[in-house]
């Protein structure tokens, strides 16, 4: 089963019990979330005692909420006794993606209206990469047709490399491990050394490039979306003779001012001391 992970835009337990309290919220649903927060960000699996440091709760608190999501189905127990997201949660998970497409559609169309070159919203769901909305221009003849639904491996693509840039380096080489780095094209990189000095340049320049690394005569170009509830990465693609050196550059703004908007509309809460009094 892949590993689904679904991430909901909480804070950590202490800060949101006060202020869930404040807003009249409900502290154990507060609670409830932080957990699987907390489990989201070890990314699936944890044990209790540290999920009671990750959530800043009492051990006896952690142990009583975890069971009722354990009886809901929203985690499941593994037989080394740690706790992981549960598969009910892949329901969720499912119909919040397909939201995403949906809110995400109106700037993309504003980008190909500007740019004239297909675009891509793309999300890292274990150790793929999932295209999840697209929008194709109407004037060019040849047009990239990147299946929204369709599974790839983020070593050889933009978006994989915009959502892992500023990934710890331990991260990063764990997966690249665990997917092998498959050659795609003669211009696909297969070492880690090499993906994470690419990795360096997708930082310095604020960009990410796939240079024909996935599909021959095909250059993409990708920006993380900043702050996204889930990893994820706007990005332009188009054939060889049209994605220019000029064209990317032009192109970078475009998708950084698009990827911002898409994060406005994600709703994405600021931090704890970013908040509002």
């Amino acid at each position: 089963m892949r590993n689904h992970v679904i991430v909901f835009a909480v804070t950590k337990a202490s800060a949101d019990s006060a202020a869930g309290r404040a807003r009249g919220g409900v502290q154990s649903l507060d609670r409830a979330f932080a957990i699987l927060e907390a489990m989201a960000d070890a990314d699936g699996v944890i044990g209790l005692s540290q999920l009671a440091v990750a959530a800043d709760l009492p051990l006896a608190t952690i142990h009583r909420l975890v069971r009722t999501l354990v009886d809901l189905g929203y985690v499941r127990q593994e037989p080394s006794r740690q706790y992981s997201l549960g598969p009910r949660l892949m329901r969720l998970a499912d119909a919040s993606t397909k939201r995403l497409g949906a809110l995400a559609k109106g700037h993309m169309t504003d980008v190909v209206d500007n740019l004239g070159e297909s675009v891509n919203l793309a999300i890292l769901d274990g150790d793929e990469i999932v295209y999840v909305a697209q929008v194709q221009p109407s004037a060019n003849f040849m047009r990239m047709f990147t299946e929204v639904g369709r599974r790839v491996l983020p070593h050889a693509t933009a978006v994989g490399k915009a959502i892992l840039a500023d990934a710890p380096e331990s991260r990063v080489r764990g997966l690249l491990e665990r997917t092998g780095m498959p050659r795609r094209t003669d211009h696909t990189l297969t070492t880690p050394d090499a993906f994470l000095a690419d990795l360096a340049r997708t930082r310095e320049r604020g960009y990410a490039l796939d240079d024909g690394e996935q599909e021959l005569g095909v250059r993409c170009v990708a920006v993380i979306v900043p702050d996204a509830p889930r990893p994820m990465a706007l990005s332009m693609s188009g054939p060889l003779t049209r994605m220019t050196d000029d064209a990317v550059v032009a192109a970078a703004p475009v998708l950084h001012d698009a990827a911002a908007a898409i994060a406005a509309d994600l709703g994405v809460p600021p931090a704890v001391g970013e908040a509002s009094a």
